[in-house]
C-alpha cells in the first residue's frame, strides 16, 4: 500500500531494510535475488530520492535509571507559534516536535534524566514560552505499542 510508487525489488529492499537496517547489502541481495552492488545502487537511489531518510538507534528512555518521558500539548497564539517552535528545536530535551490539528497546535516529545530536571524544564524553557494559551503534559508510563517510521 504505502510502497506502491516502488518496483517490486525496490519494495523488497525496504521491507528488510525496516526489518533490520544493518542487514548487509550481501545479505539482502541473497534474499532479493540481485547482486550486494545492485542492492548499494538502489539503496543509494532510494537515499538520495528522500525515501529512505536515516539509520539510528532507538533508545527507551524507559530502561535507563531514572529517564522521565512527557508529551506536552501546546496552544500558541499565531504571532508567537515560530518563535515557540524555534525555542523548542533548540532545547537538547526535546526530542520530537509536530504541528498538530485539533485543540492544540504544538505536540511535543521530551525526555529528561530525573524528575527534577524535567521540573527544570518545565520551569525554565516551558513556563517562559511567548503567547502559550494553553499547555499540558502527559507523563508516559509505560510503551504499549512504538512503531517508529513505516510499518509495512
Amino acid at each position: 500500500m504505502f510502497l506502491d510508487g516502488l518496483d517490486g525489488l525496490d519494495q523488497k529492499i525496504v521491507r528488510l531494510l525496516i526489518q533490520n537496517a544493518r542487514m548487509s547489502y550481501s545479505d539482502i541481495g541473497q534474499q532479493v535475488g540481485i547482486s550486494r552492488v545492485a542492492v548499494k545502487a538502489r539503496i543509494q537511489a532510494l537515499e538520495q530520492k528522500g525515501i529512505i531518510e536515516e539509520y539510528t538507534t532507538v533508545i527507551n528512555p524507559q530502561k535507563i535509571s531514572g529517564a522521565v518521558s512527557c508529551y506536552f500539548e501546546i496552544e500558541t497564539l499565531p504571532e508567537t507559534f515560530s518563535q515557540v517552535t524555534e525555542t523548542l528545536r533548540d532545547n537538547e530535551t526535546v526530542t520530537q516536535i509536530y504541528r498538530v490539528t485539533g485543540n492544540s497546535r504544538l505536540h511535543v516529545h521530551a525526555v529528561a534524566a530525573s524528575s527534577e530536571e524535567l521540573e527544570t524544564f518545565i520551569r525554565d524553557v516551558m513556563d517562559p514560552l511567548p503567547g502559550v494559551t494553553s499547555c499540558s503534559c502527559s507523563m508516559i508510563l509505560s510503551r504499549v505499542k512504538d512503531i517508529k517510521g513505516l510499518r509495512l
